[in-house]
């Protein structure tokens, strides 16, 4: 159906008067005429009959123009919201992991705001772990994620932004509790908390045991860094973790780690090929543009 015929049809049953509404229409009454003709033919019905000089809609009429008027102002609605998200407006969903959403997010969010201020821009906000934030966004839950290296995920672009350290925990009366720095080979024979498998840093553990030629004896395992420490605050082992807000109010030393890889990138990722909305799209380069040439520490 012609959607040109339907405005037409919509401003002839208002006006009821073929000569107005073709004046209004800006268009000629032989092809007002000529587009209801064809209008009432694909409908199979008469739309119009004349009451003097002036046209008046049948009962088929008034009942097509209720499902007119309600279809342009949808149509309407939906031009005007595609406007708004072109000027950039909109929702921007976003996932990270929770070390982020701490002060590394947040600030990131209130910044692009703050520079498109006017521009009516919202944010979900989802803190998760590596793997299930990858799967929220292939499952198109998320528009970006910051997660830890996606290795082995294809169909994704993947660009670092930001870093954290490694650190080992002990409890506050270990007999390591005396360091202030300490070498991975070093911790290797201590009861270990160690991420589980599938964790987003247990591959970087990994790494940097492999790099010194050790494998740690781990006593537990789990996904989550806070637990570690918590775990570690109870002498249950120690503990290589991100440096986290939660170490300072636990009762553990926090010791560096001299290994080459004890600092991991976080990285902001998103489908490769996948076209964001515009309001995506700006927070993508604008985090881009913040990060340029620099990694912030979380």
């Amino acid at each position: 159906m012609n959607l040109d015929y339907v405005r037409y049809f919509v401003k002839l049953a208002e006006v009821k008067h073929y000569t107005r509404a073709a004046e209004e229409l800006c268009i000629s009454q032989p092809s007002l005429s000529h587009a209801m003709r064809q209008l009432e033919g694909e409908l199979g019905v008469e739309l119009f009959e004349k009451r003097g000089h002036n046209t008046a809609l049948t009962e088929s009429g008034e009942e097509f123009l209720t499902y007119c008027r309600r279809t342009l102002d949808t149509l309407d609605e939906g031009v005007a919201q595609m406007a708004r998200t072109a000027r950039g407006e909109g929702l921007v969903r976003l996932g990270f992991l929770r070390v982020a959403g701490v002060d590394f997010i947040p600030e990131l969010a209130r910044k692009f705001k703050d520079e498109y201020e006017g521009c009516n821009v919202d944010f979900e906000f989802h803190g998760n772990r590596t793997g299930e934030l990858l799967k929220g966004l292939a499952e198109r839950k998320h528009d970006i994620i910051f997660c830890s290296e996606p290795v082995g995920y294809g169909n994704i672009k993947a660009v670092p932004v930001a870093a954290r350290n490694l650190v080992l925990v002990v409890p506050a009366g270990h007999e390591l509790a005396v360091r202030e720095k300490i070498r991975i080979e070093e911790i290797a024979d201590y009861p270990q908390i160690y991420f589980a498998k599938g964790s987003g840093l247990r591959e970087a553990v990994d790494e940097m045991y492999e790099a010194a030629g050790r494998t740690p004896n781990i006593v537990y395992e789990t996904e989550e860094d806070q637990v570690m420490a918590g775990l570690a605050a109870r002498n249950f082992g120690v503990a290589i973790v991100p440096y986290i807000d939660v170490l300072r109010r636990l009762d553990v030393k926090v010791i560096e780690i001299d290994a080459a890889k004890s600092r991991r990138d976080i990285y902001m990722v998103t489908e490769e090929g996948r076209t964001l909305k515009p309001a995506a799209q700006n927070f993508y380069d604008f985090v881009l543009k913040q990060c340029a040439g620099k990694k912030i520490i979380i």
